[in-house]
Protein backbone atom coordinates (compact mmCIF):
# COMPACT_ATOMS: atom_id res chain seq x y z
CA UNK A 1 0.00 0.00 0.00
CA UNK A 2 1.31 3.52 -0.93
CA UNK A 3 1.85 5.93 1.45
CA UNK A 4 0.30 4.12 3.99
CA UNK A 5 1.65 4.22 7.34
CA UNK A 6 0.92 1.46 9.83
CA UNK A 7 0.90 1.32 13.38
CA UNK A 8 0.09 -1.07 15.82
CA UNK A 9 -0.88 -0.35 19.63
CA UNK A 10 0.09 -2.85 22.46
CA UNK A 11 -1.12 -2.20 25.98
CA UNK A 12 -3.53 -3.28 28.34
CA UNK A 13 -6.94 -3.08 29.15
CA UNK A 14 -7.65 0.31 31.11
CA UNK A 15 -4.82 2.12 29.83
CA UNK A 16 -5.82 3.79 26.58
CA UNK A 17 -4.03 2.20 23.48
CA UNK A 18 -7.53 1.56 22.20
CA UNK A 19 -8.78 5.12 23.19
CA UNK A 20 -5.23 6.72 21.22
CA UNK A 21 -5.44 4.86 18.55
CA UNK A 22 -8.85 5.86 17.82
CA UNK A 23 -8.04 9.50 18.64
CA UNK A 24 -5.33 9.26 15.84
CA UNK A 25 -7.31 8.49 13.40
CA UNK A 26 -9.98 10.66 14.37
CA UNK A 27 -7.25 13.79 13.92
CA UNK A 28 -5.64 12.26 10.93
CA UNK A 29 -9.10 12.10 9.58
CA UNK A 30 -10.09 15.71 9.94
CA UNK A 31 -6.72 16.78 8.46
CA UNK A 32 -8.12 15.04 5.12
CA UNK A 33 -6.27 11.76 5.32
CA UNK A 34 -7.60 8.13 4.66
CA UNK A 35 -7.62 6.51 8.34
CA UNK A 36 -8.36 3.11 10.13
CA UNK A 37 -8.09 2.89 13.93
CA UNK A 38 -9.49 -0.33 15.49
CA UNK A 39 -8.75 -2.45 18.63
CA UNK A 40 -8.44 -6.23 18.49
CA UNK A 41 -9.42 -8.28 22.21
CA UNK A 42 -11.76 -10.96 23.08
CA UNK A 43 -13.16 -11.21 26.37
CA UNK A 44 -10.30 -9.07 27.77
CA UNK A 45 -10.67 -7.74 31.57
CA UNK A 46 -8.87 -4.64 32.70
CA UNK A 47 -5.04 -5.55 32.99
CA UNK A 48 -5.22 -8.29 29.88
CA UNK A 49 -3.00 -7.56 26.65
CA UNK A 50 -4.74 -5.70 23.88
CA UNK A 51 -3.51 -4.91 20.59
CA UNK A 52 -5.01 -2.02 19.14
CA UNK A 53 -3.90 -0.94 15.44
CA UNK A 54 -3.55 2.54 12.46
CA UNK A 55 -3.68 3.10 9.06
CA UNK A 56 -3.16 6.54 7.83
CA UNK A 57 -2.73 7.21 4.19
CA UNK A 58 -3.11 9.75 1.59
CA UNK A 59 -5.40 7.45 -0.77
CA UNK A 60 -8.40 5.28 -0.23
CA UNK A 61 -7.71 2.44 1.99
CA UNK A 62 -9.03 -0.88 1.03
CA UNK A 63 -7.14 -3.53 3.04
CA UNK A 64 -9.21 -4.33 6.39
CA UNK A 65 -6.92 -7.00 8.39
CA UNK A 66 -5.15 -6.89 11.38
CA UNK A 67 -1.62 -5.07 10.82
CA UNK A 68 0.80 -8.09 10.56
CA UNK A 69 3.99 -5.84 8.84
CA UNK A 70 3.48 -2.34 10.97
CA UNK A 71 5.86 0.36 10.23
CA UNK A 72 5.39 1.70 14.05
CA UNK A 73 4.83 -0.31 16.87
CA UNK A 74 3.26 1.79 20.20
CA UNK A 75 4.38 -0.10 23.63
CA UNK A 76 1.75 1.75 26.13
CA UNK A 77 3.25 -0.71 29.27
CA UNK A 78 7.01 -1.65 28.77
CA UNK A 79 6.15 -5.39 31.20
CA UNK A 80 4.30 -6.66 27.84
CA UNK A 81 8.20 -6.93 26.37
CA UNK A 82 8.82 -9.72 28.00
CA UNK A 83 4.45 -11.67 27.53
CA UNK A 84 4.28 -10.21 24.04
CA UNK A 85 6.83 -10.08 20.60
CA UNK A 86 6.07 -6.24 20.22
CA UNK A 87 8.38 -6.56 17.59
CA UNK A 88 7.13 -9.73 15.14
CA UNK A 89 6.45 -7.76 11.75
CA UNK A 90 8.12 -4.46 12.75
CA UNK A 91 9.90 -2.83 9.70
CA UNK A 92 13.26 -2.12 10.51
CA UNK A 93 13.07 1.10 8.28
CA UNK A 94 10.12 2.33 11.09
CA UNK A 95 10.46 2.27 14.99
CA UNK A 96 8.91 1.31 18.26
CA UNK A 97 8.39 3.81 20.90
CA UNK A 98 8.25 2.08 24.43
CA UNK A 99 6.56 4.10 27.49
CA UNK A 100 9.79 3.51 30.18
CA UNK A 101 12.17 5.58 31.79
CA UNK A 102 15.08 3.34 31.24
CA UNK A 103 17.21 4.05 28.47
CA UNK A 104 17.05 2.98 24.89
CA UNK A 105 19.96 0.32 25.27
CA UNK A 106 18.21 -0.90 28.48
CA UNK A 107 15.23 -1.45 26.34
CA UNK A 108 16.83 -3.17 23.36
CA UNK A 109 18.32 -5.81 25.02
CA UNK A 110 14.15 -7.17 25.32
CA UNK A 111 13.57 -6.23 21.56
CA UNK A 112 14.32 -10.27 20.44
CA UNK A 113 16.89 -8.70 17.71
CA UNK A 114 15.28 -5.70 16.42
CA UNK A 115 18.00 -3.36 14.71
CA UNK A 116 15.48 -0.52 13.59
CA UNK A 117 15.11 2.88 15.42
CA UNK A 118 13.94 2.17 19.20
CA UNK A 119 12.13 6.26 20.98
CA UNK A 120 11.34 6.04 24.74
CA UNK A 121 9.57 7.90 26.55
CA UNK A 122 8.29 8.01 30.69
CA UNK A 123 4.61 8.43 29.66
CA UNK A 124 4.19 8.03 33.61
CA UNK A 125 6.37 11.31 34.11
CA UNK A 126 4.25 13.30 31.88
CA UNK A 127 1.14 11.85 32.60
CA UNK A 128 1.39 12.53 36.49
CA UNK A 129 3.12 16.19 36.30
CA UNK A 130 0.41 17.18 33.73
CA UNK A 131 -2.87 15.12 34.23
CA UNK A 132 -2.40 14.33 38.33
CA UNK A 133 -2.56 10.65 37.22
CA UNK A 134 -1.43 8.00 35.49
CA UNK A 135 -2.63 8.31 31.94
CA UNK A 136 -0.10 6.88 29.71
CA UNK A 137 -2.57 7.09 26.31
CA UNK A 138 -2.16 10.70 25.86
CA UNK A 139 1.53 11.18 25.81
CA UNK A 140 2.08 8.10 24.06
CA UNK A 141 -0.09 9.83 21.14
CA UNK A 142 2.20 12.64 21.23
CA UNK A 143 5.18 10.46 21.06
CA UNK A 144 4.15 8.12 17.79
CA UNK A 145 2.93 11.11 16.00
CA UNK A 146 6.65 12.75 16.72
CA UNK A 147 7.89 9.77 15.85
CA UNK A 148 6.45 8.37 12.28
CA UNK A 149 5.59 11.97 11.45
CA UNK A 150 2.46 11.36 10.23
CA UNK A 151 1.09 15.23 10.86
CA UNK A 152 2.66 18.50 11.36
CA UNK A 153 3.48 18.96 15.20
CA UNK A 154 1.03 22.63 14.88
CA UNK A 155 -1.67 20.82 13.04
CA UNK A 156 -1.65 17.90 15.69
CA UNK A 157 -2.16 20.07 18.32
CA UNK A 158 -4.87 22.26 16.87
CA UNK A 159 -6.92 19.27 16.35
CA UNK A 160 -6.35 17.47 19.13
CA UNK A 161 -7.26 20.74 21.24
CA UNK A 162 -10.05 20.76 19.09
CA UNK A 163 -10.92 17.03 20.03
CA UNK A 164 -10.23 17.86 23.87
CA UNK A 165 -12.94 21.05 23.51
CA UNK A 166 -15.95 19.01 22.36
CA UNK A 167 -15.25 15.82 24.88
CA UNK A 168 -14.21 18.05 27.95
CA UNK A 169 -16.22 21.72 27.16
CA UNK A 170 -17.43 21.84 31.19
CA UNK A 171 -13.60 20.95 32.07
CA UNK A 172 -11.36 23.42 30.95
CA UNK A 173 -8.74 21.86 33.55
CA UNK A 174 -8.76 18.26 31.24
CA UNK A 175 -8.18 20.32 28.47
CA UNK A 176 -5.48 22.42 29.94
CA UNK A 177 -3.56 19.03 31.20
CA UNK A 178 -4.08 16.99 28.71
CA UNK A 179 -2.46 19.90 25.71
CA UNK A 180 0.15 20.33 28.17
CA UNK A 181 0.84 16.24 28.36
CA UNK A 182 0.81 16.51 24.14
CA UNK A 183 2.94 19.02 23.86
CA UNK A 184 5.54 17.77 26.71
CA UNK A 185 5.50 14.18 25.61
CA UNK A 186 7.05 16.10 22.31
CA UNK A 187 9.82 17.37 23.98
CA UNK A 188 10.58 14.07 26.56
CA UNK A 189 10.80 11.25 23.61
CA UNK A 190 14.33 9.82 23.36
CA UNK A 191 15.90 7.88 20.66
Amino acid sequence: MDNVVEIRWHGRGGQGAKTAALLLADVAFKTGKFVQGFPEYGPERMGAPITAYNRIGDNEIRVHSNIYHPDYVVVVDEGLLEVVDVTDGLSEQGAIVVNTKKPVEEIKKHLKGYNGKVFTIDARKVSKQCLGKYFPNTPMLAAIVKVSRVMDEDVFFSEMKASFEHKFSSKPEVIEGNMNALKMAFKEVRG
